[in-house]
């Protein structure tokens, strides 16, 4: 009996044992593709790849350190891109962009360096890094991860997606990075970041995708992918791998005041980009010339849309392909070239793309009716592009009144219809509503107002309507505001 005890025991020991065995068998083969889907006939769940030295050691070679030279009186930080927070006063990213690792207005005889990463693209030296590495720089210095030097040039800048393309000549035996498909990123997917944050070369940190599509106020086509892999000072214009060796994002920035919140450029955009930059220096893109702005619940009403989706047009400029195509001010963007405007950000990155002189068809919104319309885009100059933001408030406190031939002059209008906003009652239904001294209201509820009485006949018209629906010219741009009056 002793025995049969015995050899019970050591059979559940062994037993045991090949159940570990095999779910360490299981787990190993999870962990070297962490981008697929768990196996649905074993069930066994995701786990942490065992390590990055395989991605690590095939990418190291195609990643650089640049340094930057700004000699004399700079204009600025290197950084001032980034400048601006749209989730409140305090800036989140004033941190990583600190005067140690920018230039922040040195004295006149100074030499300022910048640190910053890239990555090489093809064997001809051509290297990505961010636009706000080597903007106004007078030298630029790339170190290879073998330790050799190079005095590299800019080819072309685009700083609206603070992305740059420069190049190095007499490297040998260079070893290029591939650019993925960014679009094709999940949720959760690992990454690696590799770069040269606070100069410490070849730093290679790993975590994953947060989130995508985050918009943080750098620029109009503002687009990035989250990430909690480890990216400081440094790591700017390093790459973002996935764990097929790929770059899927360029490291651009970070929220200092928290852990684990970094951003990247997606490579797709990237692939957009660098062409351009490599042909002529700059990014050419399609224009159609209007400004826009995101569809409130409010406007969502006033407007009869269903849902919340759409660009809402609030101005058409003269003698634009909008204007020629027949797009009116107030139509709400549904669909460009047969691509879905979810949001109205979306429609600056989808013109943008377009070639220039391409006719494409747009689905608009207009009236309670669809329709479309076909629009030949055009090519966007710097000083026409236009993109308004809207308030909505939950309260009409305000003085207006008429516009006068003195006051037409001073404020180089072209008509003196409507009302001029004189004052605004802080914490009033205007106020909360956006609306601001100097406005010029241009319509209610869609119809246009010649002067201070046609605004309160209509305003009492509009009572019953709850919500009132206001255009208003500010400055040279036009927007639409809503406001429920008291």
């Amino acid at each position: 009996m002793e025995q049969m005890g015995r050899f019970k025991k050591v059979f559940v020991t062994l037993a045991i044992l090949a159940l570990i065995v095999g779910l360490g068998y299981g787990v190993s083969r999870a962990m070297k593709d962490s981008d697929k889907a768990p196996s649905k006939s074993t069930g066994v769940p995701i786990m942490v790849p065992g390590n990055f030295t395989e991605i690590a050691e095939n990418v190291r070679n195609g990643v650089v350190n640049i340094q930057a030279v700004k000699n004399g009186k700079s204009g600025g930080r290197v950084f001032r891109h980034f400048f601006g927070n749209p989730r409140g006063q305090q800036n989140p990213f004033e941190d990583f962009f600190s005067p140690k690792f920018g230039w922040d207005d040195p004295l006149e005889g100074f030499q300022q360096k910048s640190l910053g990463s890239g990555f090489i693209i093809d064997r001809e030296g051509y290297i990505v890094t961010n636009n706000h590495v080597v903007e106004n720089a007078d030298e630029i210095k790339v170190k290879l991860a073998s330790g050799k030097e190079f005095d590299a040039k800019v080819v072309g800048r685009d700083p609206k997606t603070d992305l740059a393309l420069i190049k190095i000549k007499g490297g040998s035996d260079l070893q290029p990075l591939q650019l993925g498909d960014s679009d094709a990123l999940k949720i959760g997917s690992w990454v690696v970041a590799v770069g040269s944050p606070f100069g410490l070369e070849q730093t290679v940190t790993a975590g994953i995708v947060s989130a995508k599509g985050r918009t943080i106020g750098a620029g109009p086509y503002d687009n990035f992918i989250q990430t909690d892999a480890s990216i400081n000072p440094g790591n700017s214009g390093g790459p973002l791998i996935n764990t097929k060796g790929e770059v899927v994002g360029i490291n651009t920035a970070i929220v200092a005041s928290g852990q684990g919140i970094g951003f990247a450029i997606p490579a797709n955009m990237a692939k957009e980009v660098i062409p351009h930059l490599k042909e002529k220096g700059k990014v050419t893109r399609g224009w159609i010339g209007v400004g826009i702005q995101e569809m409130s619940p409010e406007l969502i009403k006033s407007f009869n849309l269903q849902e919340k989706k759409g660009a809402l047009v609030s101005q058409v400029f003269k003698d634009s392909p909008a204007e020629k195509a027949g797009i009116e001010r107030g139509d709400v963007i549904l669909e460009f070239d047969k691509k879905e405007i979810a949001e109205s950000r979306d429609l600056p990155r989808i013109v943008a793309a377009i070639p220039v002189g391409k006719t494409v068809t747009v689905k608009i919104w207009r009236n309670g009716k669809m329709m479309t319309k076909d629009v030949k885009v055009g090519e966007m100059e710097e000083k026409v592009a236009v993109t308004a933001k809207t308030q909505t408030g939950k309260r009409l406190g305000i003085a207006i009144q008429n516009i006068t031939p003195d006051i037409a002059q001073a404020l180089s209008l072209k008509d003196s219809n409507g009302a001029l906003v004189a004052q605004v009652e802080p914490g009033s239904p205007a106020e909360n509503a956006g609306l601001q001294r100097g406005d010029i209201i241009r319509e209610v509820n869609r119809k246009p107002i010649k002067d201070t009485n046609d605004f309160m006949q209509k305003i009492e018209e509009a009572k019953s309507t709850g919500t009132i629906l206001l255009l208003i010219q500010r400055d040279k741009n036009s927007l639409y505001l809503t406001v429920v009056p008291k």
